[in-house]
């Protein structure tokens, strides 16, 4: 018999706390002159993501101890644990390129994984106060300055898509032949799982990805758009993207509200 879900409201309230630490951890160094590194894939690290990953793995150690967890910049160190059923996949700090530029549009994330769908994430973007957070058929919610409110996906306006895209990693060529033929109202961009957390409250319609992602930088806000009411779909097939794929990495993908 499948054990029963771990994702809860509860359980989500307390991660709320740890991921709240992690972006002090974060803006702390934000406001130093940072040092940046490259790591084998040539992408950009700093002191920040390490630090607040340590913060979150020493956290969720110790509310579930027995789930695994897949973090980034562990898996870059090599310490990459089995996973099965359940596990966490975290991204200490997305956006890094947003971090270094200081735009503000980077993220910490944290999701709960079960049988391949993200039923649980945590998106807190602490440079502009924004927290999104969402449970698998218990709705979603962002969190800020006027306080906690429940958010959900929105039908397409007549006027047509607002299309949010990647600010640091655009394909203009794979975009514009994405959107071929349909209508489209707005084009804008943003940095980090952001994107995903804007079609979840109503302010875009879809988020095409068609570059190379890991699931780490998304898990979190498809758990979030998925409790809003969307879906996360892969382009050459139309699946339902799935989590836990060998070597995490995914294919192209379509986050929409409807």
């Amino acid at each position: 018999m499948r054990a029963s879900s771990l994702a809860t409201a509860d359980l989500l309230e307390q991660l709320v706390p740890l991921i709240r630490d992690a972006g002090r951890v974060i803006m702390d160094i934000y406001a130093t002159d940072f040092d940046v590194t490259q790591k084998g894939d040539a992408s950009p690290v700093t002191q920040a993501d390490q630090k607040a990953e340590a913060v979150i793995l020493a956290g969720l150690a110790q509310v579930l101890p027995a789930v695994p967890v897949v973090a980034e910049e562990a898996v870059a160190a090599g310490q990459i644990p089995d996973v099965a059923e359940r596990f966490f996949l975290v991204d200490p700090l997305d956006g890094t390129k947003e971090f270094i530029s200081r735009n503000g549009e980077f993220t910490v994330n944290i999701a709960l994984i079960e049988n391949g769908v993200p039923v649980l994430g945590l998106v807190y973007a602490p440079a502009i106060g924004r927290l999104f957070g969402g449970v698998q058929g218990q709705g979603a919610w962002l969190e800020d300055a006027q306080g906690r409110r429940a958010i959900t996906t929105r039908a397409v306006p007549a006027e047509g898509l607002t299309v949010v895209a990647s600010r640091s990693h655009g394909d203009e060529t794979a975009l514009d032949a994405f959107l071929a033929g349909r209508k489209v109202a707005s084009r804008t961009n943003a940095g980090s799982s952001l994107k995903l957390c804007l079609v979840a409250a109503g302010e875009a319609d879809v988020y095409p990805r068609l570059g190379r992602t890991m699931e780490w930088d998304i898990a979190a806000g498809d758990a979030v758009l998925r409790a809003a009411g969307g879906t996360v779909t892969v382009v050459a097939d139309g699946a339902v993207l799935r989590y836990g794929k060998p070597g995490f990495d995914n294919p192209h993908f379509a986050a929409s509200g409807q």
